[in-house]
């Protein structure tokens, strides 16, 4: 079983941010949406609370940290593809898109979404 449940996220700017995830969540496959005045949520196919959900919700004092959440790529090809929509919906990209030596096929993009908060995509055979 997975235990992944969600994520609730703050930005300090949810106007500058949701375009960014707007785009970007349902390349990973959270392509149904429930929002609310507070929070955008976006789900994975199936029923809530069952499926994993990713929920945004705006902070102005939030101050973006060391933390980083990390997606899985089926392949190379999807970490150099989301990586150059990254660029082209206000995402930063700080590494990569290229082959780490935390394994011999740890081939990754390390990136921020325009308000700072950190993240990874990977894709990784062993």
């Amino acid at each position: 079983m997975n235990p992944f449940s969600h994520i609730d996220l703050r930005v300090t700017d949810l106007e500058k941010a949701l375009p960014f995830y707007e785009r970007f969540l349902p390349e990973l496959g959270f392509t149904q949406t429930f929002h609310s005045k507070n929070w955008k949520v976006f789900a994975a196919e199936g029923n809530l609370p069952s499926v994993a959900y990713f929920a945004v919700t705006e902070d102005s004092s939030h101050k973006s940290n060391g933390n980083l959440i990390g997606f899985w790529a089926k392949d190379r090809d999807e970490v150099d593809r989301l990586a150059q929509l990254i660029k082209e919906i206000g995402g930063r990209i700080t590494s990569g898109p290229q082959q780490f030596p935390i394994s011999p096929t740890y081939y990754a993009v390390y990136f921020e979404d325009p308000c700072g908060n950190q993240y990874e995509i990977v894709h990784r055979l062993n």
